[in-house]
């Protein structure tokens, strides 16, 4: 089957990569000449485990190809994705659909016969039939279906959420198009994957009831950690107990920095407009999004109380900036409201991250960077964990508190314990839901 895929992104990339390894033909476009030219020369424009090798074989195998022609790549194409960028509208909170629109316009106008129009961008619930609307007005002759089919995958792990997904959700409005989304998605049905048909309401609706639950469930933690500082009980603890029943899972109760990312900020405040545009609030979303911003805020506040009252003129070692490890996705991370606040306060930030320096540069001014984490601590007055990537998981404690000129650390992933601070020589410590010691406040 022919595949046009719309947008080179993250999501456009790794679903037309992951098509092309199921046997599909599959064009990707980008208006972008410069990001087509970098795909031409078989480079990946972000990291994703694995994405560049998967890419190179179906590139060779001839299933796999890039262009800025959009009228050439949906020229006999029998199913059409729209993988283009839906981010927050400023202002009003909404899913800025102009790019969506856009695309569906260009898709019109390029269609030779009939196929089904597939959005795969995160699209409030009615976006479909929009594009319906959109794609019939600009060519009141073309033969087509529209088709909702959210994605769900983790950056970091994408490939194998492509490959091996927990369900797979798609929004139809008749057989015709139910048809052609079952040739696509054969191999997963042949393995046994759950393959959901639904109508394309509740498909858009599935994708953001999806992302705010798991936001609130991030949120909920990380509110019960806060609690547990103040009484004593310790929240690793409190997770597990938590995630062994059955009904509540153990997925999504680490208490950290707060959500970032891609999906969680976006897609949260996309409900919560949606609500009110309906006239039926999210109250529980609205307070997520209100919470997840307190907590990020806690974090500096957390920092500040380790550097004794003031980060003013202290050097501080900062250990990942990415929104989660895997991956050099920095938006909406945690660390671009914590680091400007200590640069802010008169701190000299040294920042170590495997894959967050290319995007980070720009959106961190202020802060130095380096390679290694060792000389970033040289001469140090405090440490913060913001990302727990594996490489800060096995760190030699004892060498970077003979490098700091005052060892202590912010542990904000709880990567580490009291335990292990105290026996490296830290001489204060804190993290998450659990108890500090050597901070007076």
């Amino acid at each position: 089957m022919k595949i046009a895929m719309i947008g080179t992104g993250y999501v456009g990339l790794v679903s037309g990569v992951c098509f092309s390894d199921f046997g599909h033909d599959v064009v990707c476009v980008d208006k972008d000449p410069k990001k087509i030219e970098l795909l031409e020369r078989g480079e990946v424009p972000i990291y994703e485990p694995g994405l560049d090798d998967l890419m190179a074989k179906n590139v060779a195998a001839g299933r796999l190809s890039f262009t800025g022609d959009l009228k050439t790549a949906v020229d006999g194409a029998e199913a059409v994705f729209i993988a283009v960028g839906t981010p927050t509208r400023r202002g009003d909170g909404h899913a800025d659909l102009t790019y969506v629109m856009a695309a569906a316009a260009e898709i019109a106008d390029a269609l030779t016969g009939y196929a089904v129009i597939v959005t795969k961008s995160t699209v409030p619930v009615g976006t479909n039939r929009q594009v319906k609307k959109t794609v019939h007005k600009a060519n009141p002759t073309a033969e087509f279906d529209v088709a909702s089919n959210p994605e769900f995958l983790r950056e970091g792990a994408a490939i194998d959420d492509f490959m091996r997904p927990d369900r797979v959700v798609v929004g139809v409005q008749n057989d015709r198009a139910a048809e052609v989304m079952n040739q696509i998605y054969r191999p997963l049905y042949l393995r046994d994957f759950p393959i959901m048909t639904t109508d394309l309401e509740s498909a858009e609706m599935i994708k953001y009831a999806a992302n705010a639950f798991l936001a609130t469930k991030i949120t909920f933690i990380n509110e019960i950690a806060a609690l547990c500082e103040r009484t004593g009980a310790d929240v690793k603890t409190v997770s597990q107990g938590m995630g062994l029943d059955g009904r509540i899972g153990n997925k999504f109760l680490h208490a950290g920095p707060g959500y970032g990312g891609s999906c969680f900020p976006k897609d949260t405040q996309a409900l919560a407009r949606m609500g009110q545009d309906h006239s039926m609030p999210m109250q529980l979303t609205e307070t997520v999004i209100k919470v997840n911003d307190e907590i990020k805020r806690r974090m500096i506040d957390k920092v500040i109380d380790l550097c004794g009252g003031s980060v003013n003129g202290k050097v501080i070692a900062v250990l990942g900036v990415t929104f989660k490890p895997n991956t050099d996705d920095m938006r909406d991370s945690p660390s671009l409201t914590i680091v400007p606040a200590l640069v802010g306060g008169g701190a000299k930030v040294r920042i170590v991250d495997p894959q967050g320096r290319r995007e980070g540069e720009a959106l961190l001014p202020g802060a130095n960077w380096f390679e290694d984490v060792y000389k970033a601590t040289q001469n140090a007055d405090a440490v913060v964990i913001l990302t727990e990537w594996n490489e800060f998981r096995a760190l030699d404690l004892k060498r970077i508190v003979k490098r700091m000129t005052t060892p202590v650390m912010a542990d904000l992933r709880n990567i580490y314990s009291q335990k292990d601070a105290k026996r490296a020589g830290f001489l204060a410590y804190t993290s998450v839901g659990r108890e500090d010691y050597g901070i007076d406040r």
